[in-house]
């Protein structure tokens, strides 16, 4: 895993989530190499979920959060107004960053105004794909999604994650729908499979001992009261 993490995807595929589940995750880690953390919220495309709403969340945690100029999770939220702030996480050698970007192509596009920042080997492009997602139903549509973002970023996707998901309702049968597709995916674009992701709390390891490379999810964006 490299210093700085871009997590892009097609909308609704559940990019904000891994983002701060990475960030959670990380942050119950000792790393001495990245003693800094940070999540940097550039989805400011038509956004339904901001990672910047888990902003007290993630501070409590130890997790910087940069977003707008406002830094705010409230009125302001939804201004397409960034802050040179975020910069900062960028150029700290010693702090990881995890990047969530807009939904499909335009909704990455705002990270070309940092392009100075990826032209080394210190970051690496994540896609995420969600099977269940109307978009993304096939491998054939995920695909187009995946190429549509890289060729915007003018960047290589480093890695695939499956997030094939029903949020309550999923099941280990779906899980392993989605990750035969992904490793087809996978196949078909040369790029590896990273990871395949499912909700803690409602899928447990022991339910799909067949599937590698496991992350498990957290609930943090998901309201309360979506599922009354």
């Amino acid at each position: 895993m490299r210093r700085v993490i871009v997590i892009a995807g097609h909308y609704g595929s559940g990019k904000t989530e891994l983002a701060v589940s990475l960030a959670m995750r990380l942050s119950a880690q000792q790393d001495l190499e990245y003693p800094r953390l940070a999540v940097v919220d550039l989805d400011i495309a038509n956004p339904y979920f901001r990672s910047r709403e888990r902003m007290q969340l993630l501070r409590e945690h130890g997790v910087s959060m940069y977003a707008d100029v406002f830094q705010s999770t409230g009125t302001t939220a939804e201004l397409p107004a960034l802050t040179a702030a975020l910069r900062a996480p960028l150029e700290d050698e010693g702090c990881r960053t995890i990047i969530d970007l807009g939904g499909n192509d335009a909704g990455a596009r705002v990270l070309r105004q940092f392009r100075k920042y990826f032209e080394g080997d210190a970051h690496e492009l994540w896609a995420v794909v969600n099977f269940r997602r109307y978009e993304t139903l096939t491998v054939e549509k995920a695909r187009e999604h995946v190429e549509a973002i890289a060729a915007e970023l003018q960047l290589p996707v480093n890695g695939l994650v499956n997030n094939t998901h029903l949020l309550r309702e999923t099941t280990p049968d779906i899980l392993r729908e989605g990750q035969a597709l992904a490793e087809q995916l996978s196949a078909d674009m040369d790029i590896p499979l990273l990871y395949t992701c499912y909700p803690a709390g409602i899928i447990r390891p022991e339910d799909i001992p067949d599937l590698p490379r496991l992350m498990p999810l957290g609930l943090y964006m998901r309201p309360a009261y979506l599922d009354k």
